[in-house]
């Protein structure tokens, strides 16, 4: 089998199983509201020096623009290893409150450090975006605690520019991602994202997306006292809107290989 014809069956099969998880498990909580996200980026281009970097900001809340519950800060830097292979070091600092009582300070929060593969693909229109990352979690809860956790994430992201051939300035683009968290010491399917939505890159600078993104955790089966407890999957959609700026952007930034992805 070709190499296109590889990478497209894999999306189609990476897909066709995840959204129907999606959307079944989301139904599983019908009574969630919908909340949402909102991500602020500065990203420096690699360009023709090769080294680039990012700033992040993030906020979500348990219901639209309301109850405010999460925050995340994080930054990193990355190295242009060929035109198509980007890797990236950086670490974040993460905080979760209890939307009643935000005043009372978080419930828990997370120092997080990663490593970072990303492999671009062009199929004429289509441009995908492979990405491979291995985290390290040190968690503060509120009880004093602090656990220590591994992660292993790959996402799938698809993007579609609709009025030119590349997204450049002045491009409208339709971006599709699906994303595994993977737990190495089990259960090893912990997490699945899934988002489809529409951005606009207006001059070389700024890009601004919007769309919807569902994200679906999952409770391992247990047996305890003789009682079998199955596998358990809570979903929640959410609205997200993300701006991006490029900091020092280059005449050719933009390119069709410099695509517009979430550093999230």
């Amino acid at each position: 089998m070709k190499r296109p014809s590889v990478v497209i069956a894999l999306t189609v099969s990476l897909l066709t199983f995840s959204l129907p998880f999606s959307f079944a498990q989301t139904s599983l909580t019908p009574s969630a509201p919908w909340g949402s996200w909102f991500i602020g980026t500065v990203q420096l281009p690699g360009g023709a020096d090769k080294w680039g970097g990012f700033a992040e900001v993030q906020a979500r809340s348990n219901a639209v623009f309301q109850q405010f519950f999460y925050r995340e800060l994080k930054g990193g830097i990355s190295y242009d290893l060929s035109q198509h292979f980007t890797f990236t070091l950086a670490g974040g600092h993460y905080a979760t409150y209890d939307y009643h009582m935000v005043s009372d300070g978080p419930l828990n929060t997370e120092k997080r450090f990663w490593q970072q593969l990303v492999l671009n693909q062009h199929l004429s229109r289509l441009k995908f975006e492979h990405r491979y990352r291995v985290e390290q979690r040190w968690f503060t809860n509120r009880d004093g605690s602090t656990p220590f956790r591994n992660r292993v994430r790959y996402r799938l992201n698809m993007f579609v520019p609709l009025n030119k051939p590349t997204i450049t300035a002045g491009t409208v683009f339709l971006s599709l991602f699906d994303e595994l968290f993977l737990n190495p010491k089990g259960p090893t399917f912990e997490r699945n994202r899934v988002y489809a939505g529409v951005g606009y890159q207006l001059d070389k600078h700024w890009i601004v997306q919007a769309g919807w993104v569902n994200q679906t955790n999952y409770s391992p089966a247990s047996f305890e006292k003789g009682t079998f407890t199955p596998q358990s999957a809570t979903g929640k959609n959410n609205l997200l809107l993300s701006i991006t700026y490029r900091l020092g952007a280059k005449k050719n930034a933009g390119s069709s290989y410099k695509l517009p992805s979430q550093a999230d």
